[in-house]
């Protein structure tokens, strides 16, 4: 900001200062070129820049003609011309370069609002008893890249992590995947986190609760890094899975990239089979958790976490998944479904959601015929008062994507699409934070009973 905004300075003073010395040229060309340079280390030099970068070398190349030129008479009406002419290509040349890093910026992450800084750490983890079968290759087995984000130490200090591990691999695959220029995407390389890797978990509780994340489909592990640092904040252990080949991309911890297979059927029955390997990788990443809780080689997480209180939540085809999970696995105490058909071998019924479960929804969902089974099961009354309730939250201007961090690095989309990302992350968030911390942390509601009913950016329904 600071160097777009001298460098606009600059430009104006030397379209309209009259009599600039070489001294004061150089002068301008100094401090704009110190302050590229500071830009370049702390943040990173990247295309979105260029015209910014440009106006810096423009005192230099006044300069240099000035000193090959011989002065000549001047033409009023020429001199007036040459003015307005320049004046209007800076005009034009100045929104650019103010334009292109707001449209393709290298978006910061809300600091989370709960007492906790956040740790987080990644595990390469191979299940040896089912084989890949997603692609051609026989004999490989099922291997997952797992991150996990959990209450760290007050003193923990240092550089936050950044938001991809390599910014190149993912540009590319998100090109691919989204059949759009690579340029658009080479920002996210820049983009850091609130997180600190390794470091120490807090003790000001003696256990967290542990909480399963599954993204979308073609989406990835982090997706909801603002939801999920939230949540880690406020007292949560999450576990996020990179579902491989239905990502968009996982890189293994020998740097081997597994990039997103396209899986193209039309066929609920094939997705409800496909929604079946998802489900065991989340089985199998709680059996990988359960482990950690009991012994843990690296010593954080022994007896951290708290195994009795697991929820899971998930966006699309990740929500179908933790809805799955809720309903066939004993261990997952609630689970909070974000804009997920309900794919999956188990059907939703009434008797099913025998656990605390949400549904989160766009507006532009709620029309879909296939939520309709979901959204009766949800509001279902149960035949004992005293068992638990399930919550339909409906975000209004919302669309399905709305629900990850994609917007935040295209906030393009989000304007053509009207959705006010930042509004309805907030909305998300504490809706989430107020139904696990109930359900797995044992605190009273703030919000979920207090606010049944219509509202101006949502609609909550119980049963």
């Amino acid at each position: 900001m600071l160097l777009i905004v001298f460098n606009i300075f600059l430009l104006g003073w030397l379209i309209f200062a009259k009599n600039k010395s070489q001294r004061q040229l150089l002068i301008g060309f100094g401090i704009s070129a110190i302050i590229t340079l500071v830009h370049g280390v702390i943040e990173g030099v990247r295309w979105q820049m260029i015209p910014a970068y440009t106006m810096t070398v423009v005192p230099l190349v006044i300069l240099a003609t000035r000193l090959k030129s011989k002065p000549k008479g001047r033409v009023a009406n020429k001199t007036s011309t040459k003015l307005i002419t320049l004046s209007a290509l800076s005009v034009i040349y100045s929104s650019v370069a103010v334009a292109l890093p707001i449209i393709f910026p290298v978006f910061t992450f809300e600091k989370p609002t709960g007492p906790y800084k956040i740790g987080t750490v990644t595990y390469d983890w191979r299940d040896n008893q089912r084989e890949e079968t997603l692609i051609p290759e026989s004999g490989d087995k099922r291997e997952l890249m797992v991150q996990i984000w959990y209450p760290a130490d007050a003193t923990v200090e240092g550089e936050a992590v950044k938001y991809h591990s390599d910014g190149d691999v993912f540009a590319e695959a998100y090109s691919k995947v989204m059949d759009l220029p690579k340029l658009l995407f080479t920002t996210l390389g820049y983009v850091k986190t609130n997180a600190f890797e390794n470091a120490l978990i807090s003790n000001r509780e003696t256990s967290y609760p542990v909480l399963i994340f599954s993204h979308g489909f073609n989406g990835h592990k982090n997706q909801n890094t603002f939801q999920i640092e939230q949540l880690v904040s406020h007292g949560h252990i999450i576990v996020s899975i990179d579902h491989t080949y239905s990502s968009v991309v996982s890189i293994f911890s020998d740097g081997r990239v597994a990039n997103f297979v396209l899986q193209d059927s039309d066929s609920v029955s094939y997705w409800d089979e496909a929604n079946e390997v998802w489900v065991e990788d989340a089985k199998f990443v709680l059996n990988q958790v359960e482990k950690l809780a009991k012994a843990d080689p690296d010593h954080r997480f022994t007896g951290r976490m708290n195994m009795q209180n697991i929820g899971m939540f998930g966006h699309s085809f990740g929500g179908a998944t933790a809805t799955q999970m809720l309903m066939g696995d004993s261990r997952i105490k609630a689970a909070i479904n974000m804009d997920g058909f309900p794919y999956g071998k188990r059907s939703v019924s009434a008797a099913g959601l025998k656990k605390p479960f949400m549904l989160m929804s766009a507006d532009e969902s709620n029309a879909n015929e296939d939520f309709s089974g979901l959204i009766e099961a949800i509001l279902s009354k149960n035949q004992d008062a005293t068992l638990h309730k399930n919550y339909w939250l409906q975000i209004k201007n919302m669309t399905h994507m709305g629900f990850s961090d994609f917007y935040s690095f295209l906030p393009l989309y989000a304007k053509m699409d009207g959705v006010n990302i930042r509004s309805a992350h907030h909305l998300i968030n504490e809706y989430s934070l107020d139904f696990f911390n109930h359900h797995l942390k044992k605190q009273p509601l703030k919000l979920l009973e207090q606010t049944i009913g219509d509202h101006p950016d949502f609609t909550l329904q119980t049963n």
